[in-house]
């Protein structure tokens, strides 16, 4: 069994963790989280757990869900929305870590939100105004851009 991490070693999972929460929504994978760490992948695996409970791999899964109960409780969005714009790669990998850490359907949560809670932001303004995070960078930036040369 690893102890947990301690002094400058916790400093730097920590960033890593930051950086999870920031960048949830962006693919993370194992050897990404532990390069912000400055550790191994196997060290930063086992010292991560360790220290905060769970891997680091469930840690941005629990991100990812709590990024989705909110656009599921206050947007419009549809369910296969929410999937892609806070980082799952498939709808069923979202529903089954939603049932797995909520103990619903992302359906029916968001049915259960629907049926008494606020109106919901138009799904064209969450994506209008940021609040949804999503590859490919903003209008603005792809018009400054220009057309894509051929």
């Amino acid at each position: 069994m690893a102890t947990r991490a301690h002094g400058d070693v916790l400093v730097h999972l920590r960033a890593a963790r930051d950086h999870a929460d920031r960048n949830f929504a962006e693919p993370l994978d194992l050897e990404a989280l532990a390069a912000v760490a400055r550790l191994s992948k196997f060290h930063f695996h086992r010292l991560f757990t360790a220290t905060y409970g769970r891997s680091p791999g469930a840690y941005v899964s629990e991100r990812r869900v709590e990024r989705a109960q909110d656009l599921l409780r206050a947007t419009n969005l549809s369910v296969t929305e929410v999937c892609h714009a806070v980082g799952f790669s498939s709808l069923g990998s979202l529903s089954s870590q939603f049932r797995d850490i909520v103990g619903e359907s992302p359906s029916e949560f968001q049915a259960r939100y629907a049926a008494a809670g606020a109106p919901r932001i138009p799904g064209c303004y969450v994506f209008m105004w940021g609040l949804v995070e999503r590859d490919g960078g903003t209008a603005r930036q792809e018009k400054r851009a220009g057309p894509p040369r051929s």
